[in-house]
């Protein structure tokens, strides 16, 4: 797992709703967001390999204003404690990536307002 001083790409923190449904039913919070990755949490133990690829549904906070976009990822970590799990994904494809860059950009925006 890389450590926020060792990625490229700042991540901002985020309060998103985020489906897995290839690997999950259920909401996750999307922890954090960057151009090049993401962190999401859930309450239960999910069972994901490292290096699979996967599609995530993001559904915005709805103070941004801004759509639901899906991001094609690989999982680069996971970490699971007794009350949650979180998983590390590295960003392979944004269909939608206009909507996403406008997320990132509101993020950016929100943690440089606080």
């Amino acid at each position: 797992m890389l450590g926020s001083e060792q990625r490229k790409n700042r991540r901002y923190p985020s309060i998103a709703c985020a489906r897995v449904p290839d690997a999950f039913s259920g909401d996750a919070l999307l922890k954090d967001l960057s151009v090049t990755g993401c962190c999401i949490e859930c309450t239960m133990h999910i069972d994901i390999d490292l290096g699979s690829v996967h599609r995530i549904t993001i559904y915005p906070e709805e103070n941004s204003k801004i759509g639901n976009f899906t991001l094609t990822v690989e999982c680069k970590w996971i970490r699971s404690g007794s009350y949650s799990c979180g998983i590390g994904f590295g960003i392979k494809e944004s269909p939608r990536g206009k909507t996403f860059q406008r997320y990132v950009d509101y993020l950016s925006w929100r943690s440089s307002a606080v």
